[in-house]
C-alpha cells in the first residue's frame, strides 16, 4: 500500500534484460526523498495497475529488443493498446512521462518506447514531461540521469495542479525541464547526448543522490602518472567533491547447506519457451588457419524434436560461463571450497527494497557453481548501481576512492571510456581492486541473467530435412590496459571448445563427408523472425548483401530456392543477386561452392570483393560490398523501383550496414535524378513495406 501522507505516481517499466528494471527501481528509491510514492509495477502485471481508470502521473521505462520490437514484457500491454476499435479519447484522463532505452547502432532506435509513446497519443493521453530516449550506444546515462532529474519538478506541478482541481489536459512542462537539465530540452537525442555537460547541471536528486565530500577517507595523494586509467584518475575528477547514487538496498540472502540435491535442469532457466536438446553432428572451420577470424560451420541434428524453422530465421543457444574464469571468481571470493554445495537463495527479512524477489532466473536451491556458471551473466559490463555497491566491499582508501569516481557524476567519461567501452566485467574490477571482496548475495542482486545468444540459421529443412546449421566466428577480446587477460566470447569461446575434436581437416565446404558419432549436446530454442525471409512469391527478384558470416542466412534461401527449383520446374522464379564480401579470397572466402547455386541456375549473379588482397590490375578491383553495389547501380535500381524486389542485408551494423544503406541511398538518387532526401524517402518507405530488411549486430 503507497503512504496517504506521500502523493502517488504509477511508475510502470518493461525490461528485457533488466536495464528498465534498474532504472525503474532507482526512480522507486528515489521518490520518497522527494515526497512522492511510486506505485512500480512491471508491465506485464496488468491485473496490478489498470490505465482506463489511473488518475495519478503515470512514469513508464520501457527499453527496445530484437528489431525494434517492445520488450516480451510489453508484448500483452502492446496489442491491448494497439486494439483498433479503442476510441481516440480512451486514454484522454491520462498524463505521463516516458523514457526509452535503445541503442543507436539498430535501425529503429528506441522503437519500444516510441510504438508506446505514439499510441497512447493516439489515443487522448498526454505528456507531463517530455519524452526521453535514452542511447546505450553511448551511456544510458547520458540521458537518464537529467531526465530522473528533472522528472521530481514535473511530477510535484502535475500532482499540484491536480490538488487544485486543475485535472484538464496540461501541457508538457517544458520551462521546469529546461530550469532542471540546464539546456537539456529536447531529450528526443541519440548520438547527440555525448555533448551533454552533466557535471554543470544544477540538478540534484536530493537525499538519493549524495553529495559527497569524503570526509572519512583520506584522499590518495596524486599519482605522478598525467594520464588517467581504470586504477587512476587525474585532476578535475581526483580532486572534486562527487555525486555517487545512492546505495542500492540489499535484498538477498544466501544460506549454504549441507544436504545433497540435483541442480535444476537449464529449460527451467527460459521463459521464452520450448528448449530443445540437440546433439551437434558437424563441426567444419570454414576459414584457414592465418585468417584473421575464425570461422566455424556447426550442424546440429534436430530430427527428432518437434524444433521448426524457415531460412532466415534465428534461434538462440542455451550456454555457460566459462569454467576456469568461475573457478578464479570462487577462488577470489574465498568460496572454492563450496562450489559444489548447495545453495538457498531467499529474499532478505526487512529489506528496504519495494516488491523485492528471488530474480526469476535464480533457481531456489541448486549449487554455487551452477548459479555461477549457467545463470549469471559474469562478463556483464558492471552498471554504476554495481560499482557503488562494491564501494562497500572495498577496504583500501584509494580503491575506495577510484571506485565512486567511476559511480559519480563528475567521473561518467571515465566510466564510459575505462569500463563501458573497454569492456570491462567484475572479473576485470576484482584484479584492478583487489581489496574489493563482494558477498555472493550481492553478485545474485546486481549481475543480470546469462542470456542465450542468437544464431542467424544457414541451411533449409527442405534441403537437408531434420538438420540446422550455422556460422560463426571465434569471437575475440584481447588483452589491454583494463583487461589482464585475453579472452573468448562465452557462447562462440565454448562452442570453439566442445566441437574442437568434431573439426574436420577439410576446409572450405559445405558437404564435408565423414560425419562424426559426437554425443556432445547443446540447448536451444527458437526465435522466429518476422519478417526477414524469402518473398512469398517466388517470381519477385531479390538482392542479398553478406559479408563474411554476414552471408550465413543466404545460405538458407538459396538452398531452400535450389529445392524449390527441383521440385516445381512449371513455376516461375526470380532473379537473384549476392554480394559477398571478406579480407582474403584464399583465407576466408567462406562457401566457395557458392559457384555451384551460380551454375545450376539457382543464383543469377554472384559478385565477390577481397578487401585486404593486393591487386596488380590498373584499375583497383573494389575492395567493400557498398563499392560493388555502386558499380551495378542501374540493375539493383532496377531491381528495386521496376520490379518491385527485396533487398537484404545482413552482417556487422557498425562498419558494413549504414554504408550499404548509404550506398542504396545513392544509388536511388543517381538512377532516379532525384536529390538525396528524396532517395532517403524511399528507402524509408522499402523498410516500412518490408522490402529492405536488415538482420545485422553491433
Amino acid at each position: 500500500m503507497c503512504c496517504e501522507s506521500k502523493r502517488r505516481f504509477l511508475l510502470l517499466y518493461a525490461t528485457q534484460k533488466g536495464q528498465a528494471k534498474a532504472i525503474a527501481e532507482e526512480i522507486w528509491q528515489q521518490a520518497g526523498a522527494h515526497g512522492l510514492e511510486a506505485d512500480m509495477h512491471c508491465m506485464s502485471e496488468m491485473d496490478k495497475y489498470n490505465l482506463e481508470t489511473e488518475k495519478d502521473p503515470v512514469v513508464i521505462v520501457i527499453s527496445t529488443t530484437g528489431t525494434g520490437d517492445p520488450p516480451d514484457t510489453a508484448r500483452k500491454f502492446v496489442k491491448k493498446i494497439q486494439d483498433k476499435t479503442l476510441p481516440p479519447d480512451h486514454f484522454a484522463h491520462l498524463q505521463y512521462g516516458l523514457l526509452g532505452l535503445g541503442d543507436s547502432e539498430y535501425m529503429f532506435f528506441c522503437n519500444g518506447g516510441r510504438t508506446v509513446d505514439r499510441r497512447l497519443q493516439e489515443l487522448g493521453a498526454q505528456h507531463f514531461y517530455d519524452t526521453g530516449l535514452a542511447d546505450d550506444c553511448v551511456g544510458l546515462e547520458l540521458v537518464v540521469d537529467p531526465w530522473i532529474d528533472g522528472l521530481w519538478l514535473a511530477l510535484k506541478e502535475t500532482l499540484q495542479k491536480e490538488k487544485e482541481g486543475m485535472n484538464s489536459a496540461v501541457n508538457a512542462v517544458s520551462s521546469s525541464l529546461s530550469t532542471a537539465l540546464h539546456a537539456v530540452h529536447e531529450l528526443n537525442l541519440s548520438s547527440e547526448v555525448q555533448n551533454l555537460k552533466l557535471e554543470d547541471e544544477g540538478a540534484r536528486r536530493g537525499a538519493d543522490v549524495l553529495s559527497q565530500k569524503l570526509d572519512d577517507i583520506n584522499l590518495v595523494a596524486p599519482a605522478r602518472d598525467t594520464e588517467p586509467s581504470l586504477v587512476h584518475s587525474v585532476p578535475p575528477v581526483s580532486q572534486s567533491a562527487l555525486n555517487i547514487p545512492a546505495l542500492p538496498p540489499e535484498y538477498i540472502e544466501v544460506q549454504f547447506q549441507d544436504a545433497q540435491g540435483e541442480n535444476p535442469h537449464l529449460s527451467s532457466l527460459i521463459s521464452e519457451g520450448t528448449t530443445f536438446e540437440v546433439p551437434v553432428t558437424k563441426a567444419v572451420q570454414l576459414t584457414r588457419e592465418d585468417a584473421i577470424k575464425t570461422a566455424l560451420l556447426l550442424e546440429l541434428d534436430i530430427a527428432d524434436t518437434a524444433f521448426e524453422y524457415q531460412p532466415g530465421d534465428a534461434f538462440c543457444v542455451i550456454c555457460p560461463n566459462n569454467v576456469s574464469e568461475v573457478e578464479e571468481l570462487l577462488h577470489i571470493l574465498g568460496l572454492s571450497e563450496k562450489g559444489d554445495d548447495l545453495v538457498c537463495v531467499k529474499v532478505k527479512q526487512g529489506t528496504k527494497k519495494k516488491g523485492a524477489s528471488r530474480p526469476q532466473h535464480i533457481p531456489e536451491r541448486s549449487t554455487l557453481k551452477f548459479i555461477l556458471i549457467w545463470c549469471l551473466e559474469i562478463r556483464a559490463i558492471p552498471k554504476k548501481a554495481f560499482l557503488r555497491a562494491l564501494v562497500e566491499c572495498t577496504s583500501d582508501a584509494g580503491e575506495k576512492r577510484r571506485l565512486q569516481e567511476l559511480c559519480s557524476r563528475q567521473g561518467a567519461s571515465d566510466y564510459t571510456r575505462f569500463i563501458r567501452d573497454s569492456n570491462v566485467c567484475l572479473l576485470d574490477l576484482l584484479h584492478a581492486f583487489p581489496s574489493c571482496k563482494p558477498s555472493l548475495s550481492l553478485l545474485i542482486e546486481h549481475l543480470p541473467k546469462l542470456q542465450a545468444r542468437s544464431y542467424s540459421v544457414s541451411s533449409s529443412n527442405l534441403y537437408q530435412p531434420g538438420r540446422l546449421c550455422f556460422v560463426f566466428n571465434i569471437v575475440e577480446f584481447p588483452a589491454g590496459p583494463s583487461r589482464p587477460v585475453s579472452r573468448k566470447g562465452v557462447c562462440t569461446g565454448w562452442l570453439a571448445e566442445l566441437v574442437a575434436p568434431l573439426l574436420h581437416p577439410s576446409k572450405n565446404t559445405l558437404d564435408t563427408k565423414g560425419e562424426s558419432s559426437s554425443t556432445e549436446k547443446i540447448s536451444i530454442f527458437p526465435r522466429p523472425s518476422n519478417a526477414f525471409h524469402l518473398p512469398a512469391d517466388p517470381s519477385v527478384p531479390f538482392i542479398m548483401v553478406g559479408p563474411g558470416t554476414g552471408i550465413s542466412p543466404f545460405i538458407g534461401f538459396l538452398q531452400h530456392r535450389q529445392k524449390l527449383r527441383e521440385q516445381h520446374p512449371d513455376w516461375k522464379f526470380g532473379e537473384t543477386w549476392l554480394f559477398f564480401g571478406c579480407r582474403h579470397q584464399d583465407r576466408d572466402y567462406l562457401f566457395k561452392q557458392l559457384r555451384c547455386f551460380l551454375e545450376n541456375g539457382t543464383l543469377t549473379h554472384l559478385k565477390v570483393c577481397f578487401s585486404r588482397d593486393s591487386s596488380t590490375e590498373e584499375v583497383a578491383p573494389p575492395k567493400y560490398v557498398q563499392d560493388v553495389l555502386r558499380l551495378c547501380a542501374k540493375e539493383v535500381a532496377r531491381v528495386l523501383l521496376k520490379d518491385r524486389g527485396y533487398f537484404y542485408v545482413c552482417g556487422d551494423k557498425k562498419h558494413m550496414a549504414d554504408d550499404v544503406s548509404n550506398a542504396v541511398v545513392d544509388i536511388l538518387s543517381m538512377e532516379m535524378e532525384a536529390d538525396k532526401l528524396e532517395a532517403m524517402k524511399i528507402l524509408a518507405m522499402l523498410r516500412e513495406a518490408k522490402r529492405y530488411l536488415q538482420d545485422v549486430w553491433s
